[in-house]
């Protein structure tokens, strides 16, 4: 029953914004947009607690959001992890061992709408607001970002130009916004009127529209060493995001795994992430 619903209430939702935009297309953008940017989980849970209490940190406001911040100390240079859609911090717990026994300083953060963050929706501009915030704050020389984590990390680089980051590192990631959209679209099956109006919604508040927002494109205005690894199976985010990225990106390095998925906690990935950071 559970996965007849998973595949019939987006539907429903593709139905009721096909007709709503019969009667106004500006709203039916707004309510698929925020579908769009509504995680469904994400949240902390009781066996994630324990690791993120070791380390929890203060709490910092942004645009009226409480985000959640995690603080492992060390001597060496202060590491910003991002995590991924329907993700938290804990996601990072395998990479944060490597990390503490190269004994450098580590920070992470709940994204809005995650985690033990407040907030109730979440997308690449707002994670790149906070992001900016957290920089500025607790100056970083290096970025770790997973999967939309490592979008934001390489839009925040190209939105907001200066800042302390020197290295980033993006762990099976997506980049084109058009490619997303598509399989939105497939998913709930609205209408191309639907469509139209979602990607001038997103024109008249952010300033782009689908086939504007590709990291592809903002890669090649990047000069801080980056390292691209993706799985070439990954079933979430196809592996020819990070192939266009390294072709734009002069300063970046690719690495290609087969098989170990999208997530890539495995202890080869986490031991070549440390590796190219004290390079």
């Amino acid at each position: 029953m559970k996965k007849i619903l998973e595949k019939f209430i987006p539907l429903l939702y593709g139905t009721y914004f096909n007709f709503l935009a019969l009667f106004s297309k500006k709203l039916a953008a707004q309510k698929a947009f925020t579908f769009f940017c509504t995680p469904r989980k994400g949240k902390v849970l009781g066996i994630q607690q324990n690791f993120l209490d070791t380390a929890k940190h203060k709490s910092i406001e942004v645009g009226g959001m409480q985000l959640q911040t995690y603080y492992w100390p060390g001597k060496r240079e202060t590491i910003l992890l991002l995590h991924g859609w329907e993700s938290n911090s804990f996601r990072w717990k395998s990479l944060i061992t490597y990390l503490r026994e190269a004994d450098f300083n580590i920070l992470a953060f709940d994204a809005p709408a995650h985690g033990g963050s407040t907030g109730k929706i979440f997308n690449v501009p707002l994670y790149a607001e906070c992001a900016d915030h957290i920089i500025k704050e607790f100056k970083p020389q290096f970025i770790v970002g997973h999967s939309v984590g490592g979008t934001t990390a390489i839009f925040h680089q190209y939105q907001y130009g200066t800042s302390p980051v020197e290295k980033l590192v993006a762990i099976g990631s997506p980049s084109e916004l058009i490619e997303i959209m598509a399989h939105y679209q497939s998913m709930l099956q609205f209408n191309n009127r639907v469509y139209g109006a979602l990607n001038n919604y997103l024109q008249n508040h952010f300033g782009f529209g689908f086939e504007d927002f590709s990291t592809s494109k903002f890669a090649s205005n990047l000069s801080l060493k980056g390292l691209l690894i993706h799985d070439e199976l990954d079933m979430v985010a196809p592996v020819s995001a990070s192939l266009r990225v390294h072709a734009n990106w002069k300063n970046s390095r690719l690495i290609l795994t087969r098989g170990l998925g999208h997530s890539l906690y495995q202890e080869e990935v986490n031991q070549q992430i440390v590796d190219f950071l004290k390079s």
